[in-house]
């Protein structure tokens, strides 16, 4: 990629944010959309995580793919198709006669979004060489996720009140559009010095580990032990392939050494668990205030609106932290607050009053809002830029495994719990164990923060960076990126 002016990276960096704002405020939006979209479609509680869960699972399956396509044959190229399948599939959903449908449709639209994140991030880390500008650049990708968090529940409630649930995914068009035109005047196409090999084997056995996995996990409460125990044999066996085939490619689709980087691993799981924490918090919090409260969809998002905004304030406030001061401090912030968060919710009821409500919400805001950052950043540094794209798609595929397994969990904690006869009775009661796994998952935050951001992590990481890196595309910025003050 040539050398771009401050004034064109900005630029490149807005245009790259325009794309995690329609894929972020799509998952935003369609939470505030789920108790209309239940009800015109008779859809049951698995009806509804299957349409969060299939966009996100085929997403998760594919992003790795696309990221390691990026850096092949063109990241530009890959971007701007991933653009128009997305836009495409946004009109689809928009004209679903029936669940099935939809959730078909839900399917064509991740399979453009997979395109989407991961090869802007490969773009951002290509374009923002120097590690304390690229974390800054991190902090404000991570913001967009703040309004999309801030402009999702309110521009999906209007919408669903005023026009119906149908119109939320209008919205993704004239982004969608504004932002193929815009990368298509200004973003340099850009790839990495080596081409790597496709890896069907390796991505079948991934779309087997997680379809079975997330099949398993939604159906638990309806099917079977022999029916549910079967796929989480299948899911079993595919890890176990996975691990063996890929630790023995020169190629390999997933590089099993970036995983001897303690911060890169730790990232990974601190994804999941970040991620999982909100797609269970953003689940029970919708059905909870319109199913339970009554509220319409418009005033449900305004309940969701502080921890919408500390989310977009805190946000570009932990990109500078971890750019000046590394990734600890925000991980901790982070542990911390989204600890106290779910404590509130398992162990106090705070949905039951209007003020511990507000003061839950306020905690998971300041908790995701700070651990965004650090993640995008450990999981890029330290990484030869020519795989950018595919260590970028490894952490973006964490997410949405997280997102995945939190509304598949939390969801079927859920299920089990609630009794369709007396359903607001018993929402509070059954929603407990998924309150008490968003707790767990603030916990796994804090304390793989505290371990994955040592000197003896730090150690970890510049020497996976050596095993990996070859000399022609050592990118030392990288590495200090683990560690500010050796900058």
């Amino acid at each position: 990629m040539p050398e771009l002016s401050h004034r064109h990276r900005i630029l490149v960096l807005a245009i790259c944010c325009m794309s995690l704002l329609i894929v972020s405020l799509d998952v935003t939006v369609l939470n505030v959309a789920l108790p209309s979209m239940q009800q015109e479609l008779h859809a049951s509680v698995a009806g509804m995580q299957w349409t969060i869960d299939a966009y996100t699972l085929v997403l998760a399956s594919l992003l790795m793919l696309a990221g390691s396509t990026a850096d092949r044959i063109g990241r530009r190229k890959v971007f701007m198709t991933g653009l128009v399948l997305f836009t495409i599939g946004s009109v689809l959903c928009s004209l679903a006669p029936n669940l099935d449908t939809l959730i078909v449709f839900r399917m064509v639209q991740a399979v453009g979004g997979s395109m989407l994140n991961p090869v802007a991030m490969s773009i951002i880390t290509n374009t923002f060489t120097d590690p304390r500008e690229r974390a800054r650049a991190i902090g404000v990708w991570g913001a967009v996720v703040g309004i999309s968090m801030a402009a999702g529940p309110l521009v999906g409630g209007l919408l669903v009140d005023t026009v119906g649930w149908r119109s939320i995914f209008w919205i993704n068009l004239p982004v969608g559009l504004a932002a193929l035109l815009l990368t298509l005047r200004f973003v340099p196409e850009s790839r990495a010095p080596k081409a790597r090999r496709p890896d069907p084997v390796g991505q079948l056995l991934v779309i087997a580990l997680l379809g079975s996995l997330t099949y398993a996990i939604i159906e638990a409460p309806t099917s079977g032990t022999v029916h549910t125990l079967s796929f989480g044999a299948v899911a079993l066996v595919a890890l176990l392939g996975l691990l063996r085939y890929e630790s023995r490619r020169d190629e390999p689709l997933i590089d099993l050494r970036f995983f001897r980087s303690v911060p890169f691993s730790g990232a990974t799981v601190i994804a999941v668990s970040a991620f999982a924490a909100l797609s269970g918090f953003l689940f029970l919090s919708t059905l909870y205030l319109q199913n339970v409260r009554g509220l319409n969809a418009l005033h449900a998002g305004l309940w969701m609106l502080p921890m919408a905004f500390l989310c977009f304030v805190c946000a570009p406030v932990s990109g500078r932290l971890v750019g000046n001061r590394g990734p600890r401090p925000s991980l901790l912030i982070a542990g911390v607050a989204m600890t106290v968060s779910g404590v509130l919710f398992a162990a106090f009821e705070a949905e039951t009053s209007n003020v511990t409500l507000v003061i839950g919400y306020v905690f998971f805001g300041i908790g995701f809002g700070f651990v965004n950052a650090p993640i995008t950043n450990t999981a890029v540094s330290g990484m030869p830029r020519a795989q950018a794209g595919v260590a970028a798609a490894v952490a973006s595929t964490s997410r949405q495994i997280g997102g995945t397994l939190g509304v598949a969990v939390i969801g079927a904690a859920l299920a089990s719990g609630v009794q369709a006869s007396a359903y607001r009775d018993t929402f509070v009661a059954a929603s407990r164990p998924g309150w008490w796994i968003i707790t767990a998952c603030g916990v796994a935050v804090l304390v793989l923060g505290w371990l994955s951001s040592g000197r003896r992590a730090r150690a970890s990481a510049e020497e996976t960076a050596r095993l990996l890196e070859s000399p022609e595309i050592r990118d030392t910025a990288g590495v200090r990126a683990q560690d500010p003050s050796a900058a």
